[in-house]
């Protein structure tokens, strides 16, 4: 939990705007869906933090990779130390602007332009997506694709027909209000 607070501190301070309102996740949902001929591959993650300024529309995010959780327990230590090498990578992220958003409450159509990195390689990537205002809250959902070699993920061979070239991605944020002066946020 304290790494977690610490991640979003870091995260905070990238973006340098303290004039406008910032929000902080409060709640997030990254997963992947590999489709393949002889298995699908998905897998979970509940850990990711992010911190968004609807001032200046900076929007960054922090995924730690052995966070992810699938179904079986064999595909999780391959994915994190064949493939992902989390030691060596411990975490993806994002940090970019979305543009094209108003907070009216409708659910609507926005797009995040920016910086990927995964597996210690980083891609300028736009990802579309929609943005909604619920109360106090803010939702980000997008479901984008993700191609294994342009981050240097090494499929063996003998498993290439396992595991899809290109990953789909679904990411959903929901942010509270960040409040510096509180201690509890």
């Amino acid at each position: 939990m304290i790494r977690s607070i610490l991640i979003c501190l870091l995260l905070l301070g990238a973006i340098t705007n303290v004039s406008a309102q910032k929000f902080i996740s409060d709640k997030s949902n990254i997963g992947f869906f590999s489709e393949a001929p002889i298995e699908n591959i998905k897998a979970e993650n509940d850990l990711a933090t992010s911190i968004f300024d609807v001032g200046t529309g900076e929007i960054v995010f922090g995924v730690p990779i052995k966070g992810f959780t699938f179904r079986k327990s064999l595909m999780q230590k391959h994915f994190n130390e064949n493939y992902l090498e989390s030691d060596k990578h411990p975490k993806a992220t994002f940090s970019g602007k979305m543009t094209k958003f108003d907070l009216s409450g409708t659910k609507q159509v926005a797009t995040a332009i920016g910086a990927l990195t995964i597996h210690g390689k980083t891609r300028d990537v736009t990802i579309t997506g929609n943005l909604q205002k619920k109360g106090d809250k803010v939702i980000i959902e997008a479901v984008f694709p993700v191609k294994l070699k342009d981050h240097n993920i090494k499929i063996p061979k003998l498993l290439f027909s396992n595991i899809a070239e290109i990953v789909e991605v679904t990411v959903r944020f929901e942010y509270k209000p960040y409040d510096s002066t509180s201690t509890s946020n």
